[in-house]
């Protein structure tokens, strides 16, 4: 490479850039620059996908929005990340250091590392890859047009939904001259998110009209990508009103966002679309899961759901509402028809169902990161809610 050392190069991205960066030759790591203190590597539950680009420079999107550059010349790879322009929350950071096997007295350790990571746009951080490109790929010029998209739009499908239904319902010829018919869909469809109803919103896209909207750009991807970030605007809205927390809602919706200005593939953007809208709505499904939906019911959702991986303390809860133990308790049954007990435990119940299924992690380590005293407490409060062992429902479900 004309005299250019790789180990000096991969040293000197990380500083300048404040971002993990690895190198290696093929498979190989030579060096691991981390500006930050990270106990475990988050590329590890990765690994394979980032590997997978080939080109010269590319990159790959993590289920979190994390991105991680890569760059490719001859035998040696520089994969630098992961970064955002918006890091995920704690809560969604601790399971991400649950899923890569960080001991739990290391996990706050973790969660700053992550946090303490330059924020980057996708963008940003390509250009930077593209000028290290110049210089080891005998000067080739790249520009972000130039870069192929490797984030799979399948990555966020976590229910089983089938990619062709997905794009017939979307992708149909619009008439030659359009009569916007787009209130009624859009009041049918926010009100669908903002009651968190999943099973309605399936049904609404599989006969869904097609939109006619009007002309908000001079080609047509400008115009999917922008009736994307309208659609955000909407449903993030939507879901606030169902009871989403505000920074929830705003966050998902600029991640969104950020993704799609990236897709160059008119099926991808549709894909991504269908993604939004299913987990705004089952966002808001959750908070209203086992409750009558009233302002209280959903704020103690909200909590309990950004405190899934703690011992959730009721006298906590409370001051944080600025109320009596007691009294939360006492209004929340009468509002609710539930015990507060009874909520918190079918919540860590539902994560446990998910990280069972999802995750390879053993169901004593899933019961201690949701703030289970011992596994037999877990293996007690799972099957009082579940009706099976944590065994039997991974096997079930496997």
């Amino acid at each position: 490479m004309n005299g250019f050392d790789p180990e000096y190069l991969a040293r000197s991205v990380a500083r300048l850039s404040g971002i993990p960066v690895r190198l290696y030759r093929g498979e190989t790591e030579l060096c691991r620059c981390f500006p930050v203190a990270l106990p475990k590597d988050p590329m590890d539950l990765c690994r394979r996908e980032v590997f997978a680009v080939s080109e010269h420079v590319g990159y790959y999107v993590s289920p979190l929005f994390h991105y991680y550059g890569v760059l490719n010349a001859r035998d040696i790879r520089i994969v630098i990340g992961p970064t955002a322009q918006i890091m995920a929350d704690e809560q969604k950071l601790r399971e991400l250091a649950f899923r890569l096997g960080v001991p739990k007295e290391e996990v706050p350790a973790f969660t700053e590392g992550m946090n303490a990571i330059t924020r980057l746009p996708v963008e940003s951080l390509l250009q930077m890859l593209c000028t290290v490109n110049h210089f080891l790929n005998s000067g080739e010029k790249l520009e972000l047009p130039d870069l192929a998209i490797h984030a799979s739009e399948q990555m966020l499908l976590k229910t089983g939904i089938e990619r062709q239904r997905t794009e017939r319902v979307y992708e149909r010829e619009e008439p030659a001259r359009q009569a916007h018919n787009t209130l009624a869909i859009e009041e049918a469809l926010m009100g669908i998110v903002r009651r968190g109803d999943s099973v309605a919103l399936r049904r609404w896209l599989s006969s869904a009209p097609p939109v006619q909207g009007g002309t908000i750009a001079g080609d047509q991807l400008r115009q999917l990508r922008n009736l994307f970030i309208v659609t955000a605007t909407l449903t993030s809205r939507a879901a606030i009103r169902g009871g989403m927390r505000e920074d929830d809602a705003f966050s998902l919706s600029d991640a969104y966002i950020q993704r799609v200005e990236l897709l160059t593939s008119h099926a991808k953007i549709l894909n991504l679309q269908y993604n939004m809208l299913l987990e705004f709505t089952e966002q808001v499904e959750k908070l209203h899961r086992g409750t009558h939906a009233t302002k209280l019911s959903i704020d103690v959702a909200n909590y309990v759901r950004h405190h899934l991986s703690e011992r959730i303390s009721v006298e906590k809860m409370a001051d944080e509402f600025f109320l009596s133990r007691p009294y939360l308790s006492a209004r929340f049954k009468t509002e609710t028809g539930q015990s507060l007990t009874d909520f918190i435990l079918n919540e860590k119940t539902e994560e446990a169902k998910r990280l069972l299924r999802y995750s390879e992690r053993s169901a004593s380590a899933i019961g201690s990161y949701l703030g289970f005293s011992s596994t037999a407490h877990f293996s007690r409060v799972f099957k009082k809610y579940a009706g099976m062992t944590p065994g039997e429902y991974r096997e079930k479900h496997r």
